[in-house]
């Protein structure tokens, strides 16, 4: 391998920080679904859920939702169609814009999530909130949040 002396290669201490990352968010998120499989959801469908659910009148324009869970368009509208057919949410047309659409939580996604929500907190803290001291949790946040403010950012850039 051709070693490129103006690229900045990551010392080993950097090189283990980006590998316990990697495996920490991936090891994670496959517990976390794990843990949601019992009630048929998935992380994505939990997700659209929660949004939802926080959302002004249980509902959110289409394209809000794909911007906040960080899905296209087309994957959302199939995830949508999913959870329609299980009776968890309903689309309704936007009355100020005739192409519009609103994913809306029904009485159901609503129930469910009452349901969930309590199994999900409990999954997150078991194996993430309380592995970590009050000031490793401090420490992670603001460690954290300068790359998701950089993120956030790089999101509508090309």
């Amino acid at each position: 391998m051709e070693t490129d002396t103006a690229t900045r290669w990551l010392t080993d201490a950097e090189q283990c920080v980006w590998r316990t990352h990697l495996d920490v968010s991936r090891l994670l998120m496959h517990q976390l679904e794990k843990d949601l499989q019992p009630f048929g959801l998935t992380n994505n469908d939990y997700e659209i859920l929660v949004n939802l659910s926080e959302s002004e009148g249980m509902r959110m324009r289409m394209s809000d939702l794909a911007t906040s869970t960080l899905q296209s368009k087309s994957r959302l509208s199939h995830q949508i169609t999913r959870m329609e057919a299980a009776g968890l949410v309903i689309r309704v047309n936007c009355e100020s814009d005739r192409r519009g659409l609103y994913a809306v939580l029904t009485e159901a996604g609503t129930e469910l999530m009452r349901k969930v929500a309590p199994h999900h907190v409990a999954s997150v803290r078991k194996h993430f909130i309380d592995l970590l001291t009050p000031e490793g949790l401090a420490d992670l946040r603001a460690s954290l949040g300068p790359v998701a403010d950089h993120l956030r950012d790089q999101r509508g850039k090309a």
